[in-house]
């Protein structure tokens, strides 16, 4: 199995800047997409920015110039450098991980969360 761990959360004043960090172990094959997605209260959980293994990034919009995500393929992990950072940007950010395992079984496993929270 796999599992997720988020780090790197907090509480940040409107402007400034949180690196989120994703930790993904277990019976790994590989990893195809890594990726970061939101959850504000009472909205849907939204993407945020996502990354292919060959290191392309997709960015919704409303972060696009001001969130980077990169990933350490060696290290399982992928990381969301937030800058510029808006009070609507306050969430619970979930990683997600889609791939194989060593079994040849495909994956799609989402970590706890971690809470962002930006004031103004």
């Amino acid at each position: 199995q796999v599992q997720l761990v988020e780090s790197g959360g907090g509480l940040v004043q409107a402007g400034g800047s949180l690196r989120l960090s994703c930790a993904a172990s277990g019976t790994i094959r590989f990893i195809n997409v890594m990726g970061w997605y939101r959850q504000a209260p009472g909205q849907q959980r939204e993407l945020v920015a996502t990354i292919t293994r060959d290191g392309t990034p997709n960015y919704a919009d409303s972060v696009k110039g001001r969130f980077t995500i990169s990933r350490d393929n060696a290290k399982n992990m992928v990381y969301l450098q937030m800058n510029r950072l808006k009070p609507e940007d306050t969430a619970v950010y979930y990683c997600n991980a889609q791939g194989l395992l060593s079994n040849f079984n495909a994956f799609n496993r989402w970590g706890q969360g971690t809470q962002v929270t930006v004031s103004s």
